[in-house]
């Protein structure tokens, strides 16, 4: 069966989102040329073990207009662009992606996911989208959740656990970077 992993850049205060929403904390520069080759590799091994992406609205309308043309991102931008992609909106009509095929948009989040978890294929990657995740954690579809801790603490802003979450670690990997990816399982 398919799992549903979360992905979230994040501060050792596990703040997912500054105050305004923005992510000035993210580093690590994963695909220049000076990028960490473990790192960029790891980065590159996620998104080789999945087919499928879900966003929320606001994940999506930050990022459809940048990366259906980021070229500058190389083999990675490529690859994410040819995910399958499906955008949780109770307002959108659709969610063209640039030249690439549209977005698929899904009203009932969690009806969908549980759909693709049954359907034969890699991974499902949700990307981003701190209020979609916490209510899929809710409907207990999240399998994974992947943390890659910024050296780097905010105080306030959006916090990726605001309530009692129990998890399993799966791994822990630190990188030259000073990034930390933290795998953990979701007890269920």
């Amino acid at each position: 069966m398919r799992k549903l992993i979360v992905q979230q850049w994040v501060t050792v205060d596990n703040i997912a989102a500054e105050e305004n929403g923005g992510l000035s904390f993210v580093s690590g520069e994963p695909f220049s040329e000076t990028t960490n080759k473990a790192f960029k590799a790891s980065l590159m091994g996620f998104i080789d073990s999945v087919d499928t992406m879900i966003l929320g609205a606001n994940t999506y309308n930050q990022n459809k207009d940048y990366w259906p043309s980021a070229n500058e991102q190389g083999e990675y931008g490529e690859k994410l662009n040819n995910l399958t992609k499906f955008v949780a909106s109770s307002t959108l009509a659709d969610a063209p992606w640039g030249d690439l095929p549209a977005a698929t948009v899904t009203r009932d989040p969690a009806a969908t996911i549980r759909k693709l978890k049954e359907e034969s294929g890699k991974d499902i990657w949700l990307w981003g989208s701190l209020r979609l995740m916490h209510s899929l954690m809710d409907a207990g579809v999240v399998d994974e959740v992947r943390m890659l801790v910024c050296p780097a603490s905010r105080g306030k802003g959006k916090r990726i656990f605001e309530d009692w979450q129990d998890l399993r670690l799966l791994g822990a990997t630190p990188f030259e970077n000073g990034v930390v990816l933290l795998r953990y399982e979701i007890k269920k």
